[in-house]
């Protein structure tokens, strides 16, 4: 039996760990042949490893330019095609708008925001001649509803959604069949989220497992968003913000 993204070949920034590595897991076995890329060479390298002919690692800083045309050019030179794009890559910097640094600020816009417009950019160069390609970038609930205490995370995030619906429109207006959707989960259990909770305390406490009030999901509930809007069953979603659970006051 086929999966639902059979054959294609799908790029994953960030795809090393946490959501990233959850994503590459689930569209392997949906039957897609995924590029992994990260700056965590070990684990990428292992992860790709595991999965076994239907995974590659490339080594890539995701705000990098360079880095986005090399790995650009090796999926064309191997694969001919990209189909789907997950724009994963991304880190956490806590700060209000009263301590946080501009130095927090601008890290995060680059590895958050700058890299997902160089995988947007980069991306429809090689997709635009394809037959039907999907772009899902991984932005937040916190680029929606704004968190006091992340306020250059919530920048970025929210950059990310704008940026997702301005690369919709332009490739519907230029008649390309690429799609360009974004996924903002609420708290996710990753090795990234569960750093910033409060020491001592069990972030897997705080899961929709214990209590459908609570935020936490597990990497693979997003996962699965990703591989509805990179399937063929999505095929006429274009420009939508996919949510999570609504941030508390």
């Amino acid at each position: 039996m086929a999966g639902r993204v059979q054959d294609k070949v799908a790029l994953v920034t960030g795809g090393a760990s946490g959501l990233g590595k959850a994503t590459v897991e689930l569209l392997a076995r949906e039957g897609a042949r995924v590029v992994i890329t990260d700056i965590a060479e070990e684990a990428g390298r292992a992860l790709a490893g595991h999965i076994g002919d239907s995974a590659i690692f490339l080594r890539q800083d995701a705000a990098c330019e360079a880095d986005w045309k090399q790995v650009m050019s090796e999926i064309k030179a191997l694969f001919g095609r990209l189909d789907i794009l997950v724009n994963n890559a991304g880190i956490l910097i806590k700060g209000s708008i009263e301590d946080a640094s501009l130095d927090d600020w601008q890290r995060l816009m680059r590895v958050n925001a700058d890299s997902v417009f160089l995988g947007c950019r980069e991306g429809v160069a090689l997709m635009k001649e394809g037959g039907g390609a999907s772009i899902v970038n991984m932005s937040s609930i916190a680029g929606l509803a704004g968190k006091d205490d992340y306020v250059a995370y919530c920048g970025s995030k929210g950059a990310i959604a704008a940026l997702s619906r301005a690369v919709a429109a332009h490739c519907r207006r230029q008649k390309y069949r690429i799609r360009c959707n974004s996924v903002h989960p609420d708290g996710v259990l990753t090795p990234m989220s569960a750093a910033a909770y409060p020491p001592g305390l069990d972030p897997a406490r705080f899961t929709i497992d214990v209590d459908p009030m609570f935020r936490a999901c597990q990497p693979e509930d997003v996962a699965a968003a990703v591989l509805f809007l990179a399937s063929d069953e999505a095929r006429a979603i274009n420009g939508i913000e996919l949510r999570g659970t609504a941030a508390s006051s």
